[in-house]
């Protein structure tokens, strides 16, 4: 089929086949974070506003439900992944009818099982609060709080997978208004809910469905209007797209899960040393997406690349991005650590962060910050294990980094440090992971597997 750009994919050629690859990561990289750091920022200012109600119970609580949200949120990446996988190797392809039919089943299939996961959470959540170490006031407030936002997680999902069709299509800026504007929304309604109504937690979750609504038109409008817009819906149709979806999806879903699932581990041990602790770390966790938004964004930058040039049979190119991503990570990592270190006394009084607090902030803005540069070579390997037929290879590590890699090293360290060993053992785990996600990435450039095939379904469909 010859290529016309005008008329394939509107607004979606194969961008990424030729030009500066740092350039392209760059590029991708650095939009797709402003879009996530933007949310992350208005997640860190609510923090600070329930801080500020000096209520050490709602900001625990606010610790024990970032790591429920996480889990939930971690399932719509990996769904995100696996879509956006296919669609950027049908762009690759030049082929504008398969990837219109991509977007269209992988949107319909996301929600559908979107919805199902949250519904599976929402009833199950009593018995995941208790779970994490959440006792009296602390696990009311955070079941209360959890039950108002996991109502509005099927929104967010169609943001996610949305925003990873348009970063499909090279389409960085707009892929980046959706959640830049989830973010302007949630600004607006934060301190009207939280403190002009003085709604507290319940306010936090009714501002997050609104912004969550908000990321979801955003997301299906632009996909509409520039991208080629939507196939039509059948009941085959997604019963054949299924197959390829969860063929990549589910497996990243297994990745993305390991962190989370590492995170509440962490927040059970952390809690047995007191709500100063959890509030300690909650801080940090509301830290981290804001500091390494970049580096979060680094899946979702590198794996359309890396899908476009697979598609167009570009390996040598494959090659340079993996090597392209480390680069680019260890250049955000030593600048955003030396930020953070010289920050840190100011980071820990806008919290009015004392005594364990303020230390376990002093321990995050120092040497934690330093080390998570393994944990993005652990997002680069995985992005490219996903995208070249290995996605088992990124549960793998992921699921090794968050039980083997963190349990073992954080219980040990914890009995010299308390809860910061907790936090230096989940670190050094990091390390080893990180050195073996890269490894496996070699691997997979060497022995990619062939995406996969859609060949003959349109006439079984005609």
């Amino acid at each position: 089929m010859h290529w016309e750009s005008d008329v394939a994919v509107p607004g979606g050629q194969a961008k990424f086949v030729e030009g500066n690859l740092f350039r392209h990561l760059t590029v991708m990289a650095l939009s797709s974070s402003v879009g996530l750091i933007a949310v992350f920022v208005v997640d860190l200012i609510n923090m600070v506003y329930i801080s500020w109600l000096q209520d050490h119970v709602l900001t625990a609580a606010l610790g024990y439900a970032g790591a429920v949200l996480f889990f939930t949120t971690s399932f719509g990446i990996g769904l995100s992944i696996g879509v956006s996988a296919l669609v950027s190797q049908a762009v690759g392809q030049r082929d504008p009818k398969l990837a219109r039919e991509r977007v269209t089943e992988g949107l319909v299939l996301s929600l559908v099982l979107g919805t199902l996961f949250s519904a599976l959470v929402f009833v199950l959540l009593p018995e995941i609060v208790s779970l994490l170490g959440a006792t009296g006031r602390t696990a009311e407030e955070t079941l209360l709080f959890l039950r108002l936002y996991t109502a509005s997680q099927p929104l967010l999902i169609i943001a996610i997978v949305g925003a990873a069709v348009l970063r499909s299509h090279g389409e960085a800026r707009r892929a980046m208004m959706v959640t830049v504007w989830g973010a302007v929304v949630l600004a607006a309604l934060d301190p009207v809910l939280i403190l002009w109504a003085d709604w507290g937690l319940t306010g936090a979750a009714l501002a997050g469905a609104g912004s969550r609504a908000a990321m979801a038109a955003m997301a299906l409008w632009p996909v509409r209007q520039r991208i080629g817009g939507f196939s039509r819906v059948s009941t085959e149709g997604l019963r054949f797209g299924l197959a390829p979806l969860l063929t990549i999806a589910f497996p990243a879903i297994l990745t993305q899960l390991a962190t989370p699932v590492g995170q509440a581990l962490v927040t059970r041990m952390v809690a047995g040393f007191g709500e100063a602790a959890v509030t300690g770390m909650a801080i940090a966790g509301r830290l981290t997406p804001v500091a390494f938004g970049v580096i979060f964004a680094m899946t979702g930058a590198i794996g359309p690349i890396i899908g476009q040039n697979l598609g167009a049979g570009r390996m040598d190119r494959v090659r340079r991005i993996f090597i392209d991503g480390l680069i680019f990570t260890g250049l955000v990592i030593l600048a955003v650590s030396t930020v953070l270190f010289a920050l840190r006394s100011v980071i820990a009084d806008l919290f009015h962060a004392e005594g364990d607090v303020r230390d376990l902030v002093y321990l995050f803005c120092g040497p934690l910050a330093l080390l998570w540069f393994f944990n993005g070579m652990i997002f680069v390997g995985n992005a490219v294990c996903n995208n070249l037929g290995r996605p088992f290879w990124s549960t793998l590590v992921n699921w090794g980094r968050h039980t083997v890699g963190t349990i073992p090293l954080a219980l040990w360290l914890s009995g010299t440090w308390g809860a910061e060993g907790v936090l230096i053992g989940q670190a050094i785990g990091g390390v080893i992971f990180g050195l073996a996600a890269a490894w496996l990435a070699l691997m997979a450039i060497r022995s990619p597997v062939a995406a996969p095939s859609r060949a003959g379904q349109g006439e079984k469909r005609a």
